[in-house]
């Protein structure tokens, strides 16, 4: 079976596109900088982009290739619709390929291409069916109970350590691994060692962007993380293989089973499989949950209407999604010369898509930067994607959100951001790593609680 890793094409390094730029280029933003993200979604110069240029030529750094910048709402969405076209297997949906002896760890840089995500017609449609089970509305339903019991233990832990907490440790980053342990069936007695390992894959984008402060808030960062990734894989390997040989009724099983053209998957698969459910779950809901928190506070008109009428929680959710977009971009390599929006591209240039900018889109958003649950077109926002590749995850995702919300604003109605937050330097994920919040509102106290005679 052909991997993934061995065909992927490798960055050129071509500074330069195959057809003359017909839209103008504007500087100052390095997109491919993780360290450049830590303001959030650049929304002045998406709306710039949009206007002026949609489908926008960017060199890179460090011997990448540039890439084609889209951001107009209507152009994604006829990328994602035209896979034949627009692969995500020829090149990977990650903004950068770097040469294979730059690869490290040598077994993580594979895996990362070695997943659904990555994957074209009729392999993307093959493992997709096998796993979807665990997708659908009905699994969906099954595991909503226990998601809705974790979150209460969350919201007492919270409640016992305010007023003033960070949400973000306390809450959206606990609530999305629980969720996806549960799917996967990952033993109780493995949980603790999954959350090690998603911190220090987080800290290693930091380290890249900025070594020295990474250094000073973790020393050991450096001489842990090989040995934490060699334990990760080691995992993987022990579990698929017990997984085969003892079924259960869990997705890591789905994953251990799944075959390809009549053929198992080998571990290569098998290890970008599993870590790609825990990574695409996992910083979506944390991200959304978090920056819906922020939203809130900043639109007290909207947290008012769904205080005042709850069964608006779904509309809400689904508009926090449009305006946080946590997955800021997926990449795509054009198949064949085509064209878009005027643009001619030429055949193994990457074009790289800005949902962040396509979900604040006036032409589809009317007042796009207002927080307006009762837009009619509310639920069209493209924060999941779109096609043959929308987020396989968008209804465990959005069952969180929902159920999370309903019961944040059951016991802490004025729950309020402070202002104080930490965004991480990544350049896929708007990764808010830390959201300081007072559950009683802006300088709320911890009620009294009144003694009944």
């Amino acid at each position: 079976m052909k991997l993934i890793s061995d065909e992927v094409l490798i960055d050129s390094g071509q500074q330069l596109p195959n057809y003359e730029a017909i839209y103008p280029q504007f500087e100052g933003f390095k997109f491919w900088d993780p360290a450049a993200w830590t303001k959030g979604h650049p929304y002045e110069l998406y709306k710039k982009m949009r206007e002026e240029a949609p489908v926008m030529w960017l060199p890179s750094e460090k011997n990448f290739s540039g890439f084609w910048s889209v951001t107009r709402y209507d152009d994604i969405k006829k990328i994602e619709l035209a896979p034949t076209v627009f692969s995500s297997q020829r090149g990977s949906i990650n903004m950068a390929v770097p040469d294979r002896k730059k690869w490290r760890p040598k077994k993580l840089v594979p895996a990362a291409y070695n997943s659904l995500i990555n994957m074209d017609e009729p392999m993307h449609r093959e493992m997709r069916m096998q796993q979807a089970e665990f997708f659908f509305p009905g699994y969906v339903a099954t595991i909503r109970d226990k998601v809705g019991l974790k979150i209460d233990h969350l919201l007492d832990e919270m409640e016992r350590k305010g007023p003033v907490v960070d949400f973000v440790k306390m809450f959206s980053e606990e609530l999305p691994l629980f969720t996806l342990c549960e799917m996967l069936g990952i033993d109780e007695e493995d949980r603790p060692k999954v959350k090690v390992w998603m911190h220090h894959l987080e800290l290693a984008s930091q380290f890249l962007s900025n070594p020295w402060q990474t250094f000073f808030s973790e020393p050991m960062f450096p001489f842990r993380f090989n040995p934490v990734v060699n334990e990760m894989f080691a995992y993987g390997e022990r579990v698929m293989a017990d997984r085969r040989a003892n079924p259960r009724k869990d997705l890591l099983t789905a994953i251990a089973q799944s075959k390809l053209g009549g053929e198992l998957l080998p571990q290569d698969f098998l290890d970008g499989s599993w870590l790609l459910i825990i990574f695409a779950g996992n910083d979506t809901s944390r991200n959304s949950l978090s920056g819906t928190i922020r939203l809130m506070t900043q639109f007290p008109d909207q947290r008012a209407m769904v205080l005042d009428d709850p069964s608006l929680i779904p509309k809400m959710s689904e508009e926090a999604l449009r305006m946080v977009s946590p997955v800021m971009h997926m990449r795509r390599t054009a198949l064949e010369d085509t064209e878009l929006n005027g643009q001619m591209i030429a055949k193994d240039e990457k074009l790289v898509l800005w949902y962040g900018a396509a979900n604040r889109d006036a032409d589809v958003f009317p007042n796009p930067d207002t927080f307006n649950m009762l837009r009619p077109n509310v639920e069209k926002h493209i924060a999941f994607g779109h096609g043959v590749h929308k987020c396989l995850g968008s209804r465990i995702a959005k069952m969180q959100l929902r159920l999370a919300f309903e019961r944040i604003f059951d016991r802490f109605p004025d729950i309020s951001w402070t202002g104080k937050q930490t965004i991480s330097p990544n350049s896929l994920v708007h990764a808010i790593s830390s959201l300081q919040v007072n559950l009683y509102g802006p300088n709320g106290k911890r009620p009294t609680k009144v003694a009944v005679s």
